[in-house]
């Protein structure tokens, strides 16, 4: 079950309460029996691993397939393909393929 920390908002007293996620939330501070409210905190999110950042070295295996896709962009940064090889043509012939 998760901590939760609570303040009053008459004494500023701070406390921690141990509740279920299905439990309502304290409403009185136990000091002075004034108006307490929860105290939310960020939660630390840690990447571990290699490609999370732009100076992680990359093999020379995913430069060389960088450098090919940026071969099939046209001028005006689209992508072009063949009549055969387009993606609609492929699923085409997937389509007629399994009606056979």
């Amino acid at each position: 079950m998760p901590v939760y920390e609570y303040e009053c908002s008459l004494c500023q007293f701070r406390f921690d309460r141990r509740q279920g996620f299905d439990d309502e939330p304290v409403a009185i501070c136990p000091k002075c029996q004034g108006k307490a409210r929860r105290i939310l905190h960020s939660n630390p999110v840690i990447f571990k691993g290699s490609g999370f950042y732009s100076t992680d070295n990359r093999s020379t295996a995913n430069s060389a397939t960088e450098k090919h896709s940026t071969d099939n962009r046209s001028k005006d940064n689209r992508i072009t393909y063949d009549s055969k090889s387009s993606p609609i043509e492929q699923a085409r012939r997937k389509a007629q393929n399994k009606g056979k």
